[in-house]
């Protein structure tokens, strides 16, 4: 589908060169002399590395048909993840370079939304936060409740994080998946 620079907007993916980029970031911009042009902050889908680019105003730029899909994580098969499409219920096995740091939050039936371009998947966005048990921890120190301190907890997909002192082995936290950081405990 093609479009120009002005019809930019986040989160829109870009076929560039036969190359995936999803718009991050970008801005008009009219120099004092010359043609208007377009700044942008892409991110390769394939690699994660982020560039700068600039286009002149009303280029024309191919977008690409990302489809969005609710799925659910099933398990990990040796091969990637396989996952299970919440409207068709077809399973996709997705490789674990696609996946990637998201493998930190995924639970067995956990929600995510996969991106799909002409049936190959893209990457995964996944909730803003999970909650995740807290598989291993050091013990914390009795009345050390207003310290503010951290220790390192070992999740149950693995993942380590830093949370409060007063958090043991076997609770619930709620975990940032977009830096690791811990959001709370989950009480129930």
């Amino acid at each position: 589908m093609m479009a120009t620079t002005n019809d930019l907007k986040n989160g829109m993916v870009l076929n560039l060169d036969g190359q995936l980029w999803a718009v991050q970031w970008f801005q008009h911009h009219k120099p004092g002399k010359g043609g208007a042009v377009m700044r942008t902050k892409l991110k390769s889908v394939m690699t994660g590395k982020v560039v700068d680019r600039t286009f002149n105003a009303d280029v024309k730029v191919d977008i690409a048909q990302v489809d969005k899909r609710d799925m659910h994580y099933l398990f990990h098969d040796g091969n990637g993840y396989v996952f299970m499409d919440s409207a068709t219920y077809d399973q996709v096995t997705i490789a674990d370079d696609v996946v990637g740091e998201a493998k930190d939050y995924l639970l067995d039936n956990g929600e995510a939304m996969v991106a799909v371009n002409d049936g190959q998947p893209l990457y995964i966005e996944l909730p803003v936060s999970v909650e995740l048990a807290v598989e291993y921890t050091e013990p914390g120190l009795q009345g050390d409740r207003s310290s503010g301190g951290t220790k390192p907890a070992r999740l149950e997909t693995g993942k380590e994080i830093q949370v409060p002192l007063f958090i043991t082995a076997g609770e619930k936290v709620k975990v940032d998946t977009r830096d690791g950081s811990y959001l709370g405990r989950v009480s129930g």
